[in-house]
C-alpha cells in the first residue's frame, strides 16, 4: 500500500468513526496542521506523521472521538449559560464538562476509553506536568478533571497528571466532599452536571457569579421544552442512545481494517487546510491583556530579516511571479472592482472641495439664473478648499506559516499586489512583510539548546524569518516580483506572531508620515511545537497580547487585523474574521476605507517596543 493508498484509508477510518460517534452523517471531516477545531458540523483534525507511534496514534485518535463525542453530548448554548464570566473559576466549569464528555466516551466505548486516555497523557506530557513540584504550578482545573475521569471510569491519571492530582486531591475531596459522589449517574444529562460545576465552583470558594445574563430567559425556555423531550434519568438516555444505534460500538471496535505498523503515512509537515474553515468557537471579549512580558528567546542568534529576492533566484521568482499572475488574471473583473472602490475613495478624500457664498473669490455661476432674474441679488462667490489628506504609509503583515498553505495564501497574494499597486497610485506608502521560522520543529535554535544540556522554559526556541517583500521606499516596478515567493510552499513553515508584530510595528513607527497603518492576516494564534513543548502553553500567545496591548494603547501606529478561518475579534480591538480567503479582498478594502476616517486619529508619540530578548 503506497502512502497516499494509507492516508486516504486512514482518513475514511477516521471520518466513519466520527460519524457514527456523533450520530451525524453529514459532520464534515477535514485533515490538515493547524490547531484542530470543532465548529457547529464541521471539524479538522491532524494527520499522523510517518512512524508514529501506536500510543501517538491512539491521542490523535483520542482528538477526533473527542470532537465526536462533543457534537453528540454537548449543548454549547445550554453551557455558556452557566459558565462563569473569567478566571480559574471559569476553567474549572470547563474542565468539568470535558470530563463528563470524556466519561461518557469511556463508558459507552472502551476503545474510545483507550483513546481518550492516550489523549490525555499527551496531553500531559506536552505541559510538562511531570516536572511540576510545587501546587501553585499545577492548574487546579486540570486536576479536577482528572479526579472526575478517576471516579466515574476508574482509570488512574496517566504519568503527569498524576503529578497534578496528587498535589490538589487533599483540597479537592475535602473541600468538595458529596459532590463527588454519584457522578456517574448524572454523566449523561448536561444540565444537572452544570449545576454540579457550580456547585463545586461555589464549595471551592472561587466564585458566584454565572453565565451570560442576556441569554438566561432564552435558556430558561430551553430548559423547559428539552424537559419534556429528554428521559429522566441518566441511565434512560444511555439506553436510548445506544439502542438507537445498535451497531456503533461494531463501528469504533471494527473500523476499517489496517495494518498501522505497515502503514507509511506521508509527513504532512505543511498539509494543506480547508481554506474556508469556520472560526475558532467564539471567545468572550477579554481586552485584559499584560502590561509587562517576561517573554524571552532562548537565541536571536539564528534569527533573520531578508528581503524576498535573498530567498530565491531571480529566475525561479520570475515563475512564480507568473503562478501568481495567472491566479490575478482568473480573478481580474473582481480584482478591478475592488481596486477602483479603494481608489474612488482615497482620492475623493484627496480631491479639493469648495466653500459657496462668499464675498469674494471666483464667480459662483449656478447662480447666475437667479441674479439674471432678480438683478438687485448680490453676485456670489466660491473658493477652492484644501481637505485636510494626512501623508500615510500602510504595512501588510502577512502570516506565511504552513497552516496558509494553499488558497489562502494565494489570496493573500493576490490582495497584498491589489493593495501595493493601487496605494501607491494614490501616493499612499506601502510595504508588504511576512513572516514565518527558518525550520520547522526548532532548527538550529533547539539543536543548541540540547548541545546546552536542555534548559528548562528555555523561551522561543526556533529560528525567525522575517521578509521583506516590498519596503515602503521601493516603487512597485522594483519589487512586483517579490511577492511571487509566497507561491512557494517550502517557505510557509510555523508561526510567531508576537515578535512579528513587533517587528512589522517598529519598522514603520519612526517613519515621517502622518498616519501609520499595519494590517495584519492570519489564520489562527501563534504555533512553534517546539517552543510550546517546553514553556507554558500560553507562552506566545500571551506575548501576542502583550504585544498587541502595547500598539493599540501606546502607540501612534493604527492596528487592523483579518483572522482567515480563525476569530481573531477577541484579541484585536479592530478586526474582522472571514470564513473563506475569497472574502479576503472585501474585508481588506472596507476595513482601509474606515481607517482613512479622520475620526480614527491617534495622538501618540512614536514608540519603539523590544521585540525580545535573550533568556
Amino acid at each position: 500500500m503506497t502512502p497516499e493508498d494509507s492516508t486516504e484509508v486512514f482518513k475514511q477510518a477516521v471520518t466513519a468513526t466520527m460519524r457514527a460517534i456523533s450520530g451525524d452523517d453529514e459532520l464534515v471531516v477535514t485533515f490538515g496542521r493547524g490547531k484542530p477545531y470543532l465548529q457547529g458540523s464541521r471539524a479538522r483534525v491532524p494527520l499522523p506523521e510517518s512512524g508514529l507511534s501506536q500510543d501517538n496514534l491512539a491521542a490523535l485518535r483520542g482528538t477526533s472521538d473527542t470532537f465526536a463525542l462533543r457534537t453528540r453530548f454537548h449543548d454549547e448554548s445550554l453551557h455558556r449559560v452557566g459558565r462563569p464570566h473569567a478566571g480559574t473559576a471559569q476553567e474549572v466549569f470547563d474542565a468539568v464538562e470535558e470530563a463528563r464528555i470524556a466519561c461518557i466516551g469511556s463508558y459507552l466505548m472502551k476503545g474510545v476509553g483507550d483513546n481518550l486516555q492516550a489523549n490525555l497523557a499527551q496531553h500531559c506530557v506536552n505541559n510538562s506536568y511531570q516536572d511540576i513540584q510545587n501546587q501553585s504550578e499545577a492548574p487546579l482545573s486540570e486536576a479536577l478533571n482528572m479526579l472526575i475521569r478517576e471516579k466515574v471510569t476508574g482509570r488512574k491519571p496517566p504519568q503527569g497528571g498524576d503529578v497534578v492530582l496528587d498535589l490538589w486531591r487533599d483540597h479537592l475531596e475535602y473541600s468538595l466532599g458529596d459532590d463527588l459522589e454519584d457522578l456517574d449517574n448524572l454523566m449523561f444529562d448536561q444540565e444537572a452536571f452544570a449545576e454540579l460545576a457550580q456547585k463545586m465552583i461555589t464549595d471551592l470558594g472561587l466564585t458566584d457569579e454565572y453565565g451570560e445574563e442576556s441569554a438566561e430567559g432564552e435558556a430558561e425556555e430551553e430548559g423547559e421544552q428539552e424537559e419534556e423531550m429528554q428521559p429522566d434519568s441518566g441511565e434512560e438516555m444511555a439506553d436510548q442512545d445506544m439502542s438507537g444505534d445498535s451497531d456503533l460500538a461494531d463501528a469504533i471496535e471494527g473500523e476499517v481494517p489496517m495494518d498501522m505498523d505497515a502503514m507509511d503515512m506521508a509527513e504532512m509537515e505543511g498539509d494543506e487546510d480547508e481554506p474556508g474553515a469556520p472560526p475558532d468557537a467564539a471567545a468572550e471579549k477579554n481586552w485584559l491583556r499584560p502590561r509587562e512580558s517576561d517573554y524571552s528567546a532562548f537565541t536571536t542568534e539564528f534569527d533573520e530579516t531578508v528581503f524576498a529576492a535573498e530567498l530565491c533566484d531571480p529566475v525561479e521568482l520570475e515563475r512564480l511571479r507568473g503562478v501568481l499572475d495567472k491566479h490575478l488574471q482568473n480573478s481580474q473583473i473582481v480584482i478591478s472592482k475592488l481596486a477602483n472602490r479603494l481608489q474612488r475613495k482615497l482620492m475623493a478624500q484627496q480631491n479639493r472641495t469648495w466653500e459657496f457664498d462668499l464675498d469674494e473669490g471666483m464667480l459662483d455661476t449656478s447662480k447666475l439664473t437667479s441674479i439674471i432674474m432678480d438683478p438687485f441679488q448680490p453676485l456670489a462667490f466660491k473658493q477652492e478648499k484644501d481637505m485636510n489628506f494626512r501623508d500615510t504609509v500602510v504595512s501588510l503583515l502577512i502570516d506565511s506559516s504552513g497552516s496558509m498553505r494553499g488558497r489562502s495564501i494565494t489570496i493573500a497574494a493576490m490582495c497584498a499586489d491589489i493593495l501595493g499597486r493601487t496605494l501607491e497610485r494614490c501616493s499612499v506608502k506601502v510595504e508588504i512583510l511576512g513572516f514565518t521560522t527558518r525550520a520547522w520543529r526548532g532548527g538550529q535554535s533547539r539543536e543548541l539548546w540540547l548541545q546546552q544540556g536542555k534548559r528548562a522554559q528555555p523561551g522561543r526556541l526556533n529560528d525567525l524569518r522575517h521578509i521583506i517583500y516590498k519596503a515602503a521606499d521601493l516603487p512597485w516596478r522594483r519589487c512586483r516580483s517579490n511577492l511571487g515567493l509566497m507561491m512557494r510552499e517550502e517557505l510557509l513553515k510555523e508561526n510567531i506572531d508576537g515578535e512579528a508584530l513587533l517587528w512589522a510595528h517598529n519598522r514603520i513607527v519612526g517613519r515621517p508620515e502622518d498616519r501609520k497603518i499595519l494590517m495584519v492576516i492570519s489564520d489562527g494564534l501563534p504555533v512553534d511545537n517546539s517552543t510550546l513543548l517546553v514553556n507554558p502553553s500560553n507562552f506566545l500567545e500571551q506575548h501576542l497580547k502583550y504585544a498587541i496591548d502595547q500598539i493599540e494603547n501606546h502607540s501612534p501606529v493604527e492596528l487592523v487585523a483579518i483572522g482567515i478561518g480563525h476569530d481573531v475579534t477577541h484579541h484585536y480591538r479592530r478586526a474582522v474574521t472571514i470564513t473563506d480567503a475569497e472574502q479576503l479582498g472585501d474585508a481588506m478594502t472596507e476595513q482601509l476605507v474606515d481607517l482613512f476616517d479622520e475620526e480614527s486619529n491617534k495622538k501618540l508619540q512614536p514608540l519603539i517596543i523590544p521585540s525580545t530578548h535573550v533568556a
